[in-house]
């Protein structure tokens, strides 16, 4: 049984990030190059800038994924075309778009999220565009509400996930929470990331850093490294090779029942497998959850404004939301959008994530993943 799928958003930042993650057999490895890619028919535009008037470039992360006829259903109503141009992951796209902010390879930015969000602000990357359809999006995902740089698109929960069939067979209950993650039964079971080169790793940290406050993660993450906590490079390496719970490909299982991953990976296990399982053979230990907010944004200097913004519009439209939950395996935004049944029976609704601050992760990202650096690895 082998599963693949673009996962959320999550794996998004550093070398493993990107939301497109391969649950059990791909690579949620960032490509290195940049690759464009006519999303759906009708003229082929420009590679840098959307230079053609009936073709809009957007330029994203390598996780992004939509249905082509969705994609036809945006040129049918507005007559342009969208070219998505593929950057790596999050941070690698993120950090293309300010070295090249004026002369911008696109029209439009899909994928910097919360944890980045900060740096793509002060760099001056978007220009102001208030979206039409944002009254239908909650106002706690509106982190730019005042001045519209960035519009909400999806949200998605980095959470730790546990094999089923490992604790039926111990008899021992799954964790729940981070407290429990650092408790003598779970010795030797968590497998996690590395914050400096893994989204879903760095998700966890500042989900611990909002759990525990300025003066008490460092002491968390003493305790789980006392208890064994694993850590590796990657999502893919984490999930797919360490985690026994994993569908797999052509690695072994790992031997650890604990990764961390996503509130939506559950749904993922299901929808690729053959035959489908009637339940999902990993679950989420909800308690464990940090919220990740993706948004889009005009880029400054974007030569073609008004296909950018349809397209923002568009992104944020009902059609559009309705496709998010089983292409990129987030939720989203917008309250008027329905989830698939697939997505909701299997996946986790995560009710209370923990969640941070653009403005706090600016100013403590890097020193509290040099601190983590210390304390775990050394």
């Amino acid at each position: 049984m082998t599963t693949t799928h673009p996962a959320p958003h999550s794996a998004r930042t550093g070398t493993s990030r990107t939301r497109t993650v391969r649950l059990a057999a791909g690579a949620l490895a960032a490509a290195l190059g940049v690759t464009a890619l006519a999303a759906c028919g009708g003229g082929s535009g420009q590679a840098s800038g959307g230079g053609d008037s009936k073709t809009v470039t957007l330029v994203t992360h390598d996780s992004f994924n939509a249905s082509p006829a969705v994609l036809k259903e945006f040129t049918r109503r507005t007559g342009y075309t969208v070219k998505v141009l593929k950057s790596g992951d999050a941070g690698e796209a993120v950090n293309k778009a300010i070295l090249t902010k004026g002369a911008p390879q696109g029209d439009v930015f899909f994928g910097v999220d919360n944890t980045l969000l900060s740096r793509a602000l002060d760099n001056g990357l978007f220009q102001p565009y208030e979206a039409k359809g944002l009254d239908r999006i909650p106002a706690a995902v509106q982190l730019d509400r005042g001045k519209h740089r960035v519009t909400p698109v999806d949200t998605g929960d980095i959470c730790v996930n546990y094999d089923k069939k490992y604790f039926a067979d111990k008899k021992l209950a799954p964790p729940a929470t981070f407290d429990d993650l650092a408790e003598p039964a779970y010795k030797d079971l968590l497998v996690t990331e590395n914050p400096e080169r893994s989204s879903p790793g760095l998700g966890f940290l500042l989900g611990t850093a909002a759990a525990y406050g300025d003066d008490g993660w460092t002491g968390y993450w003493k305790k789980l490294r006392a208890n064994g906590v694993k850590v590796v490079d990657s999502w893919e390496l984490a999930y797919n090779q360490e985690f026994s719970g994993s569908a797999g490909g052509k690695q072994a299982k790992g031997d650890r029942p604990l990764v961390v991953s996503y509130a939506s990976s559950p749904p993922v296990e299901v929808l690729y497998a053959k035959p489908q399982p009637k339940e999902a053979p990993t679950g989420v230990a909800t308690g464990t959850c940090f919220r990740q907010t993706e948004f889009a944004g005009l880029l400054t200097g974007a030569k073609n404004e008004a296909g950018g913004k349809a397209l923002i519009d568009f992104l944020i439209g009902k059609r559009f939301q309705e496709d998010v939950p089983l292409q990129m395996f987030v939720n989203p935004v917008a309250g008027d959008a329905a989830l698939p049944a697939l997505f909701t029976r299997h996946g986790a609704r995560i009710d209370a994530p923990a969640t941070l601050a653009p403005e706090k992760i600016a100013a403590h990202r890097d020193q509290w993943i040099q601190t983590w650096s210390s304390l775990v690895l050394k």
